[in-house]
């Protein structure tokens, strides 16, 4: 018999194989996708349970960071920030990480200025954030938060211990 074997309803078997070999292709791709599909939906229930573990504790404040004070609107990172003892620890809202990208010590901490957001940033920003310049050791870095986070994080500032140094506050 040319052209190979034949079924009884007239189908080679290397077409019947193909035809298995596309159905088995399209079922792998769907498996792919939907596995796709849940590690980013995994992935998205990770950075909101860490983020809520992060807002859990005490001295805990909605704070984003930027280090390139002064460009125009560019360089804000959404951040949860917290006060622990004489440090304030700040974590990026989007990262897996455990550890804060940023440890400030209060006594290092001076506060050089606070304004409104400005233009662009006015975006990147949260809605109605004062932006606080401040310089920690060399490093010049600005935060961005609300008026009431700005009270408690003045007010920790404040607290530090007696002998403590704190430059300049305005």
């Amino acid at each position: 018999m040319a052209g190979g074997s034949k079924t009884a309803g007239g189908a080679s078997l290397s077409a019947l194989a193909a035809a298995h070999r596309i159905g088995t292709l399209a079922v792998d791709g769907f498996a792919v996708v939907v596995a796709v599909l849940a590690l980013i939906v995994l992935a998205f229930v990770v950075l909101a349970v860490r983020r809520r573990v992060l807002l859990r504790g005490n001295g805990t404040i909605d704070c984003s960071l930027r280090r390139a004070v002064g460009s125009t609107g560019r360089g804000w990172v959404l951040g949860v920030a917290r006060y622990e003892g004489d440090v304030l620890k700040w974590y990026r809202v989007f990262s897996f990480s455990a550890r804060p990208r940023e440890v400030v010590s209060r006594r290092d901490l001076t506060v050089r200025q606070r304004r409104k957001p400005e233009g662009p940033e006015a975006l990147a920003v949260s809605a109605g954030a004062v932006v606080v310049e401040i310089r920690a050791g060399r490093r010049k870095m600005e935060l961005a938060m609300s008026e009431g986070a700005l009270t408690g994080f003045l007010a920790w500032l404040e607290s530090a211990p007696p002998g403590a140094y704190i430059d300049h506050i305005t």
